[in-house]
């Protein structure tokens, strides 16, 4: 499967296909040298398949987890490009998660103003999501993303088969995504979280939410308009997961408890037993002033408003400025007593 992300001359292709890793060199042709970013927990065989295909190539390992998305591990990355002779001819790809999707992509836009760099996401949760669409940043100070750029992908290159070495939590942590996708954008793709065997139907799961990312980011490159619907259930999931990061919950998993507050009723009740089916949380036992003061920090907040995404009917959504007390008695619905 394959499909095209239509922004002129920062147009790139999407390839979903089985196996592709190792063919890596076939679709993405590089002369130069190539730096590929993966980090300790990704299998360290696909970094070295990639590498192997291309006459110069380097391997950068940075830590797993949140903690290495910081200007530290930028800098480290940016120093290791200037002494190995990188320059504008040069490429960087990412192998792995949306932490090294996003470093790895940071770092490419900054380097010399910007060199080529491809992404090869090896989660569920990067290949609908992060690797598409050209977002990259770092944290600062707590605060997610914080600091970064826009630097689009010269491709993006998905093999599904690398999934098989993650565990389950991992799938449904990168599928909340796509039942996010699904709950403002396809009804039909949430009928087959809510009617189908998941798995059995992951590659066709993965293509429809990609599509939807697709459409979006060629009709809002930055995010000023209808982007935003992507942060469906972001804005108290990023509180969450500000509060909870260091006490186990998943990227997916704080986003699956931030979209139930802004749904409608009838809509909760199908959205509850389809993140149920999938084993995501849909209950928290944590202080909502907690969560509203990282709300409150977050970047797409004016005014003591946040656009906020709800979604009264699946397969559609609502746009709507929502206040800090709004946002904090919605809590209510995923809080635990």
């Amino acid at each position: 499967m394959k499909t095209r992300v239509n922004l002129g001359e920062d147009s790139y292709d999407i390839i979903i296909e089985r196996g592709v890793i190792n063919k890596f060199s076939d679709l993405v042709n590089i002369n130069g040298k190539v730096l590929i970013v993966t980090d300790s927990k990704v299998p360290q065989e696909y970094s070295k398949c990639i590498a192997n295909q291309y006459k110069e190539s380097y391997i950068y390992t940075i830590p797993e987890g949140e903690q290495s998305k910081n200007l530290t591990q930028f800098a480290k990355i940016q120093s290791f490009l200037l002494e190995k002779g990188f320059t504008r001819k040069d490429s960087v790809i990412a192998c792995g998660g949306g932490v090294v999707g996003d470093l790895a992509g940071f770092v490419s836009a900054c380097f010399m103003r910007g060199i080529d760099f491809y992404n090869f996401p090896t989660t569920v949760l990067s290949q609908v999501d992060s690797s598409i669409g050209g977002k990259t940043a770092v944290d600062l100070d707590g605060i997610k993303n914080i600091v970064g750029a826009f630097h689009q992908p010269k491709a993006v290159i998905i093999d599904p088969d690398v999934l098989d070495t993650l565990p389950d939590r991992q799938i449904s942590n990168g599928l909340a995504e796509a039942v996010k996708m699904s709950l403002t954008s396809d009804k039909e793709l949430f009928e087959m979280f809510e009617n189908t065997d998941i798995l059995k139907n992951i590659d066709g799961i993965l293509f429809k939410a990609i599509e939807i990312k697709r459409k979006v980011v060629e009709q809002d490159v930055k995010e000023a308009g209808l982007r935003m619907i992507l942060n469906f259930g972001h804005t108290i999931g990023h509180g969450i997961e500000s509060e909870e990061g260091l006490h186990g919950l998943y990227h997916g998993e704080c986003v699956a408890l931030g979209m139930l507050p802004m749904c409608s009723e009838d809509v909760r009740k199908r959205l509850i037993a389809v993140l149920e089916k999938l084993k995501l949380p849909t209950e928290i036992l944590i202080e909502p002033q907690k969560v509203i003061s990282a709300v409150i920090h977050d970047k797409k907040m004016r005014d003591n408003t946040v656009n906020a995404v709800l979604v009264n009917e699946i397969g559609s959504f609502e746009m709507k400025k929502m206040t800090v007390d709004e946002i904090e008695r919605q809590l209510s619905v995923i809080v635990k007593e």
